[in-house]
């Protein structure tokens, strides 16, 4: 049996340089920070406005949908739904079409929360994307990576 050797330092540098999965996980880390903060007054962090933001539709979305809009698996899409359900934030129903399937929705209050946390967030997203050299590309080039993800069948 072939005994492996331990990385060279140089192999960290490289990784630490180029990355691509560290890049982009150091720099979804530093926005979602930066939403974290900004969106506190109104008692939602990032991730949570993204979710109550998925279920700002003319219909109810099943739980299937919003996980593939959101890359996540259900499990923890679901997990994520329990806090946004005990602030009566969110409610699930049965899909009277498929006994099987749960409908997402946005209670009276969560529209109330979405609506105080949009204003922070367009002013924060101008901010960043003015310290973005070429915004429309950068969402360009992530879409791609996401849209990989899903033909690996990684996502929903």
């Amino acid at each position: 049996m072939r005994m492996r050797s331990d990385p060279a330092f140089e192999t960290t540098i490289l990784v630490r340089d180029t990355c691509l999965c560290l890049h982009a996980q150091r720099a979804a880390r530093a926005v979602a920070r930066r939403f974290d903060i900004a969106l506190k007054p109104a008692g939602i962090t990032s991730g949570q406005f993204s979710l109550l933001m998925s279920l700002n539709r003319p219909k109810p979305p099943n739980l299937g949908s919003v996980a593939t809009l959101l890359a996540m698996d259900r499990t923890t899409l679901t997990a994520n739904l329990k806090p946004l359900e005990r602030r009566r934030l969110i409610e699930t129903a049965t899909d009277p079409t498929d006994k099987r399937a749960r409908l997402l929705r946005l209670t009276p209050v969560g529209r109330a929360v979405l609506a105080e946390a949009v204003p922070i967030w367009r002013h924060l997203h101008a901010e960043i994307e003015k310290e973005l050299s070429d915004p429309d590309r950068l969402r360009f080039e992530l879409n791609i990576l996401s849209k990989s993800d899903d033909r690996n069948g990684v996502a929903g």
